[in-house]
């Protein structure tokens, strides 16, 4: 690879970097702010000793060790070992999907919308539009790890060394670094940028699962998973450095073939061939709503499918949950506990919130296609026709809609199914499955306030903030004190914590209006904004 396949790739750098700025800024002061508090958290919730091992105690359950990893440093369990146990795991699957999501955008979705094109038609390298992918997510990661090592051993925590902290944050870096190539590789196999996030995510799925099912099953399997090799540096234990650098040795050998892939590879070309379309189109692609539902359909089962896994792992540990929980102090602060209430009704409403939210990420993903849709002059050719502008987005909302019926149902239907069979509380079937669905109006009040945006033109970013508001006050509400004026502002919060309290139907009622209003207040803005071209 001669120096001129890198041309212009600072040049390129800073145009990512301008592009993205918001959206860089956002992600790492959400992981860094999360990351700092809840280690401040620890340390006031579990002042002495006793009452960690107290908590340790707890943690050796195999649903508990799937779903956080394996408990490294049980027999004297710090706020630095606890950090790393509880927080670590989960830290590094959403570091996964950001990676996965970044490296897409900047190139096979570049590429599929022929801008790689114009840029190659300047003096510019082959190679330049990649190195300065990688290259930002690279600056991206050294930052999110220095920022989060010195700011855990700023708290001057006694069991979270400078060396630990150093390792915590680096783990945290390498991952990203890992996925960012993974991302680059397999976006130079599929032709389309649908193509690139499903295999990319498909790596992250089965690398968690294969964590999971090795450190519960045998320990040899979980070396199979990039998750499992960074576990296992022992983060504020034994402070293992060669698994990470493991994982970025080989992280630097993935990048060196997709850069190669790339070098050798047809602009708009990928390696493994396309599936073939039909040669006739069906009854119900020739309308506009068939064709949104088809061109969302695998984006729809996949998340049906991650939201019943997730329901089905809670629901499995939904029989011991007052074993292991009743005399937990942070699982009564984040649950509030009430009085007469079992713990596991408690946890059963904390996880079905929580699920609630997840499921709706997918619809407001559904929505927001059309902006996507738009951005890429896609919308003019459909509105040249007879097709009213009302009509157009109307369909995008009734496929989000959909989306969130049958996101949150299949995570209801897992948390259900695996629920019933071990809970030893007096619910039914029906009660753990509508324990979620009672969160479908306020699932589609964010389908409204993410229509409203969409009418506007502009701001669609403050909607998926405020969907994290959402989670946090959800998560972490109880622990950080959010005052009743805060937690008033999530839609969530509006809804019965069920089967703790009744089902109320007036209330459910007047926040599906609310969401109807959102709606055709959004397709009002859209009717009368101009379309981008």
């Amino acid at each position: 690879m001669g120096s001129g396949q890198f041309l212009k790739t600072g040049m390129l750098m800073k145009l990512i970097i301008r592009r993205d700025r918001l959206r860089f800024i956002i992600w790492l002061f959400g992981f860094l702010t999360m990351t700092i508090l809840t280690a401040w958290a620890y340390k006031d919730l579990y002042a002495s000793q006793a009452e960690r091992q107290q908590v340790a105690s707890t943690m050796e359950n195999p649903a508990i060790t799937a779903l956080l990893g394996p408990g490294f440093g049980l027999d004297n369990y710090t706020v630095g070992a606890m950090m790393a146990h509880q927080m670590l795991a989960i830290t590094l699957l959403i570091i996964a999907v950001m990676s996965v999501l970044l490296v897409v955008r900047h190139t096979r979705a570049e590429e599929e919308e022929g801008k790689i094109e114009l840029i190659r038609a300047l003096p510019s390298g082959r190679l330049s539009n990649l190195t300065s992918t990688l290259l930002v997510m690279s600056m991206i990661y050294i930052i999110l790890s220095l920022a989060t090592g010195f700011g855990l051993y700023a708290l001057g925590i006694e069991s979270m060394s400078f060396n630990g902290s150093m390792l915590y944050g680096a783990a945290l870096g390498v991952t990203g670094l890992f996925f960012s190539a993974t991302t680059a590789f397999f976006a130079q196999l599929t032709q389309t940028s649908k193509g690139a996030v499903g295999l990319s995510f498909l790596l992250v799925g089965l690398s968690y699962l294969i964590r999971a099912i090795g450190d519960v099953v045998n320990d040899t399997i979980s070396w199979f998973s990039p998750f499992g090799w960074v576990l296992r540096s022992e983060v504020y234990v034994n402070n293992y450095w060669w698994p990470v650098m493991m994982t970025f040795l080989l992280s630097i050998v993935i990048v060196i073939i997709a850069m190669y892939l790339n070098s050798i590879r047809d602009l708009g070309a990928g390696f493994l061939p396309s599936k073939r379309g039909k040669r006739d189109a069906g009854a119900l692609t020739k309308s506009h709503l068939g064709l949104t539902i088809r061109l969302q359909k695998t984006s729809i089962i996949s998340w049906a499918v991650v939201a019943y896994v997730f329901g089905a792992t809670y629901g499995s540990v939904l029989g011991d949950t007052d074993t292991y929980f009743a005399e937990i102090e942070m699982m009564k602060e984040v649950m509030a506990t009430q009085e007469g209430v079992s713990m596991t009704l408690q946890f059963i409403t904390m996880i079905a919130s929580i699920m609630a939210v997840l499921s709706t990420i997918p619809a407001v993903m559904a929505v927001n296609k059309l902006r996507k849709e738009e951005k890429r002059n896609r919308t003019e050719q459909l509105l040249a026709t007879a097709l009213p502008r009302v009509k157009l987005f109307g369909n995008y909302i009734l496929v989000a809609i959909f989306t969130s019926i049958i996101t949150l149902g299949a995570g209801a239907l897992g948390l259900s199914s695996a629920g019933a069979w071990v809970i030893e509380e007096d619910l039914t079937f029906m009660e753990l499955f509508n324990s979620i669905m009672v969160f479908l109006p306020a699932s589609w009040i964010m389908i409204g306030v993410a229509s409203i945006f969409i009418g506007l033109g502009r701001l669609n970013s403050l909607g998926w903030i405020y969907l994290g508001f959402i989670f946090i006050v959800i998560y972490m509400g109880d622990l950080l004190q959010f005052s009743d004026a805060v937690r008033n502002i999530s839609a969530f919060e509006h809804v019965v914590d069920y089967p703790i309290e009744s089902f109320e139907f007036m209330s459910s009622l007047i926040l599906s209006v609310i969401a109807a209003v959102f709606m055709v207040f959004g397709l009002w803005l859209y009717r009368r904004r101009d379309v981008e071209g």
